[in-house]
């Protein structure tokens, strides 16, 4: 067994769990946070995505004790109370989702990609770094032109600060 200590979504969380137990698993079974999805259980879907200290991770590939003494971000912790987070809203207003499933894991991964692209994003790389999630219900287009609507709120943000 392991002790587990961590901060998710800005709280201070600690269990203890199987040496086996992986991150996902941690934070669905034991923090109850459903909104990281469990697709593949092969780091193939990337439904499953989190922040753990500020970058993406496939949580279904790391254990909860790697994970331990970090900081862990998961889609319930993205927006600001009721407001929504940029990456959230431009889903929703481009209609970047069907079925759901893969949206949380899908928008964990723009957050990331968008925090590393500051200045922007072109179709072509969005389409290359999100090469590591599955969508089975839409053709990716209204996906990707969510994530390029909140890149250029974002980063037009940072240019006006």
């Amino acid at each position: 067994m392991a002790d587990v200590s961590m901060v998710v979504n800005g709280r201070k969380v600690s269990a203890n769990v199987e040496d086996r137990t992986l991150l996902v698993h941690f934070l669905r079974e034991t923090q109850g946070l459903t909104g990281t999805h469990v697709g593949c259980d092969t780091s193939q879907c990337g439904a499953c995505v989190v922040h753990v200290d500020g970058k993406a991770v496939k949580s279904c590939t790391m254990l909860a004790a790697q994970a331990s003494g970090s900081e862990v971000r998961t889609i319930e912790g993205l927006a600001e109370g009721e407001e929504l987070h940029p990456v959230q809203r431009a889903f929703k207003e481009h209609h970047g989702l069907q079925c759901g499933f893969c949206t949380p894991g899908m928008i964990m991964a723009a957050t990331d990609m968008i925090a590393r692209h500051p200045e922007g994003l072109d179709e072509k790389t969005v389409r290359a770094e999100l090469e590591g999630n599955i969508c089975r219900c839409t053709g990716y287009h209204n996906i990707v032109k969510a994530i390029l609507a909140a890149s250029e709120e974002m980063s037009g943000k940072a240019k006006a600060a």
